[in-house]
């Protein structure tokens, strides 16, 4: 079925909604309580006669992809719709080419641009990393063919490519083919630094607030604790968390992020030093998987990292913010990668790449393996978002996921109401209606979605185009 199957892009809409969150959202040193959403449509032509329209979404966080002092969060938006608009404008009518090499023909470009803006990695790749999942899916439906069909059968066009030397010789087709998309994987719930670790305070609506009343209701196995950059104060708050879940759920794992909170290698020295000595921790020290992002995204590629002292694998979140990050961090003590929808599908395929060749390598010289991929979180919303999220990660074959969009957020939020009754009928396994209105459904911890596997970029329904406001507008929803 690999065949040579080029797109030309002939149209592309843009459009913004706000999203406002029930619980205040803090990671690192900022509290999130709402975000514009960015949508993109965009029209393919794929070998001259066949057509598809394609959708995808992802919120315009303020404060992660830039998290500079003298940036208001306005500021922050306004730059990722520019990125945005400067790959949209790259991207239409430019000449035939299959899905990766659109990317790989305009990447180096598009990321000079956004740094000629003042824009920092992971703000540049924004906008294209948006964008060629509207392709992809548009692609897709052109084709009347799933995600995991196309990617299976390499019509993406992976290949050999200057943007990624160090995987020249990889058998694309022969890695793709073998790959087994999971059809469930288990929800990792965030645990934030305002959470309520008491069941004695619940928010007004029904959906829980407390983390044992999360617990009660979603079933969760896996957690992600964040960190706040103080050695001593982190600790005392993981001590509070890791009781209750020894009481709640037995047996559980989790992560640890520090979204660049520790600001050289002795704080994070410190940190370590102060878990091992936690009785929480000495009591199943399996239980923490990796420690995501701890240390600044600027530091992460110039020294090495204390990774002998480190009492999990350290995981790179922020500081992948170019194709060849992770390939560069290896060297420094990182062990693992986020996959993220706002990074980028192609980013997240190398890297997955390089985990199992690197592995590979480490296995046939009698060296230390274990490089891996996680899937993290930016509080995906309900609907094409979070579907394109779980996709990507299924494909990846990675078996649990950060999600925090259902915890922080309520469901579709603005979506006009037919538009979410569309998505919970056409996606009966992954939403559920008991509140009114359709909700992300987790039953015994796990999200399942079968009907991710039809045809298009894991979405099976539209969205309601007149009721988005213009991408000029977004920064206005901050």
């Amino acid at each position: 079925m690999h065949t040579e199957l080029p797109l030309v892009v002939r149209a592309i809409a843009t459009g913004v909604r706000p999203v406002r969150l029930r619980l205040p959202f803090r990671f690192g040193a900022v509290t999130l309580t709402g975000c514009p959403q960015l949508f993109i449509r965009a029209t393919v032509e794929v070998g001259g006669t066949r057509r598809g329209v394609g959708i995808a979404a992802e919120l315009m966080v303020p404060k992660w992809f830039d998290k500079r002092a003298e940036l208001s969060h306005a500021d922050n938006v306004t730059q990722l719709a520019v990125s945005a608009q400067i790959a949209v404008q790259a991207y239409l009518n430019d000449a035939p080419a299959r899905p990766f090499e659109l990317f790989a023909r305009h990447y180096p470009a598009l990321m000079q641009q956004g740094h000629e803006q003042g824009f920092t990695d992971l703000t540049s790749a924004y906008g294209q990393a948006v964008l060629d999942r509207a392709v992809l899916d548009a692609f897709c439906r052109a084709l009347d063919l799933s995600f995991f069909e196309v990617a299976g059968h390499n019509l993406l066009g992976l290949q050999d490519c200057a943007l990624l030397p160090d995987l020249q010789g990889f058998d694309w087709d022969k890695w793709l083919k073998r790959l087994r998309p999971l059809r469930s994987v288990q929800a990792r719930h965030t645990v934030g630094m305002l959470d309520e670790l008491s069941a004695t305070h619940e928010a007004d609506d029904d959906l829980p607030a407390s983390l044992p009343a999360v617990i009660r209701r979603y079933g969760n196995r896996v957690f992600k604790i964040k960190l706040g950059g103080e050695p001593a104060a982190d600790v005392a708050r993981l001590a509070e968390v890791l009781q209750v879940l020894d009481e709640r759920a037995p047996g559980h794992r989790y992560t640890l992020d520090g979204n660049e909170q520790y600001a050289d290698a002795a704080a994070l020295s410190a940190l370590f030093a102060r878990l091992a000595a936690l009785p929480a921790f000495a009591q199943r020290p399996d239980a923490l998987l990796y420690i995501e992002q701890p240390v600044p995204r600027d530091q992460s590629l110039q020294h090495a990292l204390p990774a002998a002292q480190a009492p999990a694998p350290l995981l790179m979140d922020e500081a992948d913010g170019t194709l060849d990050a992770f390939m560069r961090g290896r060297d420094l003590g990182w062990r693992g990668v986020s996959s993220k929808g706002c990074k980028g599908l192609y980013k997240a395929l190398a890297n997955r790449a390089r985990c199992e060749r690197w592995n590979l390598d480490a296995e046939r010289d009698n060296e230390p393996a274990g490089f891996f991929m996680s899937a993290e979180d930016l509080t995906c919303q309900a609907g094409v978002s979070v579907q394109q999220d779980l996709a990507q990660l299924a494909l990846l074959g990675l078996s649990h996921s950060e999600r925090n969009g259902h915890h922080y957020a309520d469901g579709f939020g603005t979506a006009p109401q037919d538009e979410q009754r569309a998505f919970a009928m056409a996606h009966r396994d992954l939403y559920e209606s008991t509140a009114g209105h359709p909700r992300l459904a987790i039953v015994d911890g796990r999200i399942s979605f079968d009907s991710l596997f039809k045809p298009g970029f894991a979405r099976r329904c539209d969205v309601d185009w007149h009721t988005m406001k213009p991408l000029a507008d977004a920064a206005t929803m901050v």
